[in-house]
């Protein structure tokens, strides 16, 4: 296995940390502990704003998940400055997030990405935010970052990214 690090540490941003960042650590994780990668890498997520601090995910997405066969809790928290110091590779769901982790990136850390870089079927596109749609947005979602996080981790395997 081409990887460098002794430890990978992924962060996952999105604007409220209840929907789609939450999301793509989870089944990051999944995929991770079905490559037998567990060892190998350290996931957390996060917001680009304050909203939602110490919520679970948003109900819809854990159903979602849940018809998908994913089972999955996170506490929302807002991104932190400590985290360019603490994570090798930051992915952002959208472009709004990402310019936002830009701003405040004074660290110059290099590692930022975003999710739909590795999709294969979107690249450069925004992770569409579910929040105010229905049950199929959350459906779209989940299948994009299925993808997307199946994809990341194979690059990484393969020392592509980083």
């Amino acid at each position: 296995m081409p990887i460098n690090h002794p430890m990978t540490r992924v962060l996952f941003v999105c604007l409220g940390n209840i929907c789609r960042s939450p999301l793509a650590e989870a089944l990051f994780k999944k995929h991770v502990t079905a490559g037998d990668f567990g060892l190998h890498f350290e996931t957390d997520s996060c917001g680009t704003a304050a909203y939602h601090i110490g919520a679970h995910p948003d109900e819809r997405s854990r159903e979602n998940a849940r018809k998908n066969g994913l089972e999955y809790d996170h506490l929302g928290r807002k991104f932190s400055l400590k985290d360019f110091r603490r994570f090798d590779i930051i992915i952002a769901m959208d472009k709004a997030n990402r310019l936002s982790l830009q701003k405040e990136n004074l660290t110059d850390h290099g590692h930022i990405y975003l999710m739909r870089d590795f999709d294969p079927m979107g690249k450069g596109k925004d992770v569409p935010d579910p929040y105010y749609g229905g049950e199929d947005g959350f459906q779209q979602v989940f299948d994009i970052l299925d993808r997307s996080t199946s994809t990341l981790l194979k690059k990484l395997e393969n020392g592509e990214v980083l």
